[in-house]
């Protein structure tokens, strides 16, 4: 059963405040394999612009910034994205921006669209919303690249395979399924945009 709220930015901001890599994005071989497997998904070699949601400390946003032209890595954690700014300091094509996405977002297009480990942070309602203002953002023929954790997390609103599935409502109106990965722990989905 979901939650009907969406967790806050403070519940990061307090994680990060603890320990500043509180899911061992730098030191978990599952993470590096995950994010091996992320960006070989992409389709296409170059991307003109890209938006990552969910950007945390920057390790993500380091092998995502080879594939793109420019990207915008957006969190809600100050704390986190401070790392991820430190950390990203060499590359000047690489922007970041504190957002509450879907509640703020940015106002360009973008021809990848980046969500890994955020979705089941968000209650049913933010989803739905996030959806709508992601599809709006994503140029036609751009890419959606969804990538979440299978197992339940308590306190967590959603699960991934729920985030998953609820996109694949919108197939084929407004996105086309292109690929699926399942990783006995996470889940990897490409979209397309019609």
């Amino acid at each position: 059963m979901s939650s009907s709220q969406s967790l806050p930015p403070s519940y990061f901001d307090t994680l990060y405040q603890a320990d500043p890599d509180p899911w061992k994005f730098a030191t978990s071989e599952y993470e590096a394999e995950k994010y091996t497997a992320t960006i070989a998904a992409l389709p296409k070699h170059s991307y003109r612009a890209a938006l990552e949601i969910g950007g945390s400390i920057g390790i993500l946003t380091q092998k995502l910034a080879l594939a793109c032209d420019s990207v915008l890595s957006i969190d809600v954690s100050q704390t986190a994205q401070a790392q991820a700014i430190e950390r990203c300091q060499q590359l000047p094509h690489l922007r970041f921006a504190l957002m509450n996405f879907p509640k703020e977002y940015p106002h360009e297009t973008f021809d990848l669209i980046l969500v890994s480990e955020v979705g089941y942070y968000w209650c049913n309602d933010d989803l739905c919303i996030a959806q709508q203002r992601m599809f709006k953002l994503l140029e036609p023929k751009g890419h959606l690249l969804l990538v979440h954790w299978l197992p339940r997390s308590p306190g967590y609103p959603l699960t991934g395979n729920e985030v998953h599935d609820s996109f694949l409502q919108f197939v084929p109106d407004q996105i086309r399924h292109l690929e699926r990965q399942l990783n006995p722990k996470y889940r990897l989905d490409l979209f397309e945009r019609t």
